[in-house]
């Protein structure tokens, strides 16, 4: 596995510098530019900014805190380590050290990995849909009351965003009907794509059952309103955090007067480039995504562009690292040793599933 990932590492790496090579000769890039544009910035926003995700952290480890309290009940903000440590993981490794947080959780609090991947899932599954949530509503509001030229092909927008929205809330029913009904569901699906494939069908009725036990963190609609309530409130702060970041380059006017809709595109891009992120390269990667978005959706110049894309993945994404880092030292935890044994542990959890 590792030699793959040396070898895409490599091939990614070599086709983003073909294209640097050619775009810098095709328009040139003026880096005196790009150094004044974060000289003009507004620190202040982006210090305003910094606070805001640091904040979602702690919001990350009560939420976590509030699904354990029907297994286990631990402080509120026991597992603010496991969270820090876990996001600098993601950060420096890769998505692939995405299992870090779950397996931290399991050695602090001595519950099995199995029940702490379900939590994983669970926060997920509300991250997404307090994001989409936050993106169709504000994208719909802005597309009713803004004006027809507030936003970059707004039909399309307002569509995306129905459609969002209607995902949002197909996927909060699925989840209460799997939650109060997992068995008689994942009887139904077993047996429905048993009609194409015994094995599709009797897997996908596994995975229903895992994701009901999974579920059992909610046991009431207070829950449910609780964990809501702390995602919404999360990715309030990430978008605003986003915004303030966005318009501090107030040496670009397009920055500036960015909309809190228009951002939310730009938060959107950001969000889907860092769900695949590969170390170091990704970082890259996403700077060039969300620069290439800003040009395109809103004629903001090269220079600018990469600069405010560079500091929204610090701010957002890189800044929790040097935090992390020393943490990690004083927990006496080897990120890539912790990287490397919750990957296998989560394999060897996979494979044994079906016999436990």
């Amino acid at each position: 596995m590792k030699k793959r990932e040396l070898i895409l590492g490599a091939v990614v790496f070599l086709a983003l510098v073909a294209l640097l090579v050619y775009a810098q000769h095709k328009h040139p890039f003026h880096w005196h530019i790009f150094v004044e544009q974060l000289k003009l910035a507004d620190w202040r926003k982006i210090g305003i900014a910094f606070a805001c995700i640091y904040v979602c952290y702690a919001f990350r480890a009560v939420r976590w805190a509030l699904l354990l309290r029907h297994i286990k009940k631990v402080p509120l903000f026991s597992l603010l380590g496991t969270q820090v440590i876990g996001f600098t993981a993601v950060a420096l490794i890769g998505r692939i050290a995405d299992p870090v947080r779950p397996y931290l959780v399991s050695k602090k609090t001595g519950l099995p990995l199995s029940n702490q991947i379900a939590v994983y899932i669970v926060e997920r599954l509300f991250d997404a849909g307090s994001m989409a949530l936050i993106f169709s509503a504000t994208i719909l509001l802005t597309a009713w009351f803004g004006g027809p030229n507030t936003m970059p092909h707004p039909e399309v927008m307002k569509k995306v965003s129905y459609w969002a929205l209607i995902t949002t809330v197909a996927g909060a029913l699925f989840l209460v009907l799997v939650r109060f009904m997992g068995g008689a569901v994942a009887m139904i699906l077993q047996d429905s794509f048993g009609l194409i494939s015994k094995g599709l069908g009797h897997a996908i009725g596994d995975k229903i059952r895992a994701f009901r036990a999974g579920l059992d963190t909610l046991r009431s609609f207070s829950d449910f309103g609780i964990t809501s309530l702390l995602s919404l409130a999360m990715w309030g702060l990430i978008t605003l955090a986003y915004f303030e970041i966005i318009t501090a380059f107030v040496a670009s006017p397009e920055l500036k007067e960015l909309t809190l809709a228009k951002c939310m595109l730009l938060m959107a891009s950001s969000m889907a480039v860092s769900g695949f992120q590969l170390p170091v390269l990704g970082w890259f990667t996403q700077i060039a995504a969300v620069a290439a978005a800003m040009s395109g959706f809103f004629g903001v110049a090269a220079e600018p562009a990469t600069a405010c894309a560079a500091t929204l993945l610090a701010v957002s994404f890189l800044g929790i690292a040097p935090v992390g880092i020393v943490w990690a030292r004083f927990e006496h935890v080897s990120l890539r040793k912790v990287a490397a044994e919750s990957g296998h542990a989560k394999e060897v959890l996979i494979v044994d599933e079906p016999a436990g």
